[in-house]
């Protein structure tokens, strides 16, 4: 059977492939554009399963807040690299995975990957299909849902690289937002001292005693400079105790107690935080490639 260009056109806008694989497809299933899409699939999910050990430590983070404030989806999807974390069909899957988390809102990753997204497909199976589509290993890699009773929960985007997700009582949108942004810019990793991990704290006390010791000053001395830092410490990890980004000579707690609010709680998602990279030399990459040309 001749492989007509309309042929070639047809396979192309229902597949998202290129000119050359959709006019091999038909080739190959003799112009029968069912059996070049069922095989372009299977093609495509093979190669999906093949790239699913690559590192992906780019993409973005996605938000979606309900209309009334109670309710919120993030989501951070990775690619490979940041050109096609840019690329329309990257973020369309991003958004379109967070839009329906926030009405289905299922807690564990396993029950993301298999929620149906509006075509009818699963978010796994479209997954897959963009990795064969695009080229690159795409991961959803993690995801917060937030529900609030009392409160209001507040978003905050910087870059699509930072998300940010805080639940307060009390306060008003604006007073969210500046929260969120205060949290984008540095980093807590709890609300007040009571939220610190214990083993956290336990590490840090044992090193600023071997460094208060190490001083040669006397017991009751060292005692006073251990609590100096950990009092230190302390208000450089919590969100509380931390000086207000927009008013530096403001501790975050005098801002929100300004504004009659309190933080119940927050999320903040970084794109490829905690994902260990491969360390590539450019220089020897392009020797390898000159001694194997």
């Amino acid at each position: 059977m001749k492989i007509t260009a309309a042929m070639v056109k047809e396979l192309r806008e229902r597949t998202g492939s290129g000119m050359m694989e959709c006019k091999k497809a038909l080739v190959e299933a003799g112009g029968d554009l069912e059996t070049a899409i069922e095989q372009m699939r299977k093609s495509g999910l093979a190669k999906a399963d093949k790239k699913s050990e690559r590192t992906a430590a780019e993409g973005c983070i996605c938000i979606k807040v309900s209309d009334d404030g109670k309710r919120a989806a993030m989501v951070e999807v990775n690619s490979e690299t940041d050109f096609v974390a840019r690329g329309d069909d990257f973020m369309q899957f991003a958004e379109a995975v967070t839009a329906q988390l926030l009405d289905s809102g299922p807690d564990a990753l396993d029950d993301i990957l298999q929620m149906l997204l509006p075509g009818g497909q699963c978010v796994d199976v479209v997954r897959r299909a963009l990795i064969a589509k695009l080229g690159e290993n795409i991961n959803v890699r993690r995801a917060q849902c937030m529900t609030s009773v009392d409160g209001l929960i507040t978003g905050y985007l910087h870059g699509g690289r930072i998300g940010v997700l805080v639940e307060m009582t009390g306060g008003d949108g604006e007073v969210g937002k500046d929260i969120a942004m205060h949290i984008a810019a540095t980093s807590p990793i709890c609300v007040e001292e009571k939220e610190v991990p214990q083993d956290m704290l336990d590490k840090e006390r044992a090193i600023f005693s071997a460094q208060a010791e190490a001083s040669g000053k006397p017991a009751n001395i060292i005692e006073k400079m251990i609590e100096g830092r950990m009092k230190k410490f302390l208000g450089e990890i919590t969100l509380v105790g931390q000086s207000f980004i927009k008013d530096p000579d403001m501790k975050v707690a005098g801002f929100l107690k300004d504004k009659g609010a309190r933080v119940v709680r927050f999320t903040r998602f970084e794109v490829g935080e905690g994902i260990e990279k491969a360390e590539e030399n450019f220089a020897e990459e392009v020797m390898a490639q000159v001694h194997g040309a």
